[in-house]
């Protein structure tokens, strides 16, 4: 149960930020032995691969700071935070373990499956979000929202690794912020502009 539970932090945070989780994970993985990789993700653990991963959270930590640039980076990122999500939803045993069972081992897809479907979701309504924000804000507020999302799947990450207990609390929770955020949209669409 806690094994589905981090692959559940994790992917949520990769629809975030797709190379947080990666760096957390192969990082955790080189340097301690709070992450055990299955065989065939070993590579994420090699210092080449986290020096790439450094490289592309960089690039997108600069990026996705800077109105308009981000809804392109969010475009591109459509294929990249799915993709990560899957893999750290596998690589941290979590497919194999969800039901007790070998039949997840046996079926190692169904584990990117999940992963995959669970960082998509989290990406759409970030990414959804992101020009509402932008055209609200003047484009100030785009590094503040940005930041907070770097910070949080950062967070997550970290709780899904060492707390995976709350990791259900924190979900919940940015399920509801979505959620009150959607409602919010939807009333100052249905309102109109305000007159001036």
């Amino acid at each position: 149960m806690l094994a589905a539970l981090t692959g559940l932090g994790l992917s949520t945070a990769a629809g975030l930020n797709a190379y947080i989780p990666l760096l957390v994970v192969g990082l955790l993985a080189n340097l301690t032995d709070q992450v055990r990789l299955p065989q065939e993700f070993a590579w994420l653990a090699d210092g080449w691969v986290l020096g790439i991963i450094g490289v592309l959270l960089l690039a997108e930590f600069v990026l996705d700071k800077v109105p308009v640039v981000d809804s392109v980076n969010d475009m591109i990122q459509t294929v990249v935070r799915p993709a990560s999500g899957g893999v750290v939803f596998s690589a941290t045993e979590a497919a194999a373990r969800l039901d007790g069972s070998a039949w997840m081992s046996d079926h190692p897809w169904v584990g990117w499956v999940l992963g995959i479907g669970i960082a998509l979701a989290v990406h759409l309504m970030k990414s959804a979000a992101r020009p509402v924000v932008n055209a609200t804000t003047a484009g100030v507020g785009a590094p503040v929202v940005s930041t907070v999302e770097d910070a949080g799947s950062l967070g997550i990450s970290l709780v899904a690794i060492f707390l995976p207990v709350l990791v259900v609390v924190v979900v919940a929770g940015l399920a509801l912020f979505a959620w009150r955020a959607t409602r919010r949209m939807r009333r100052r669409r249905l309102a109109g502009p305000s007159p001036s």
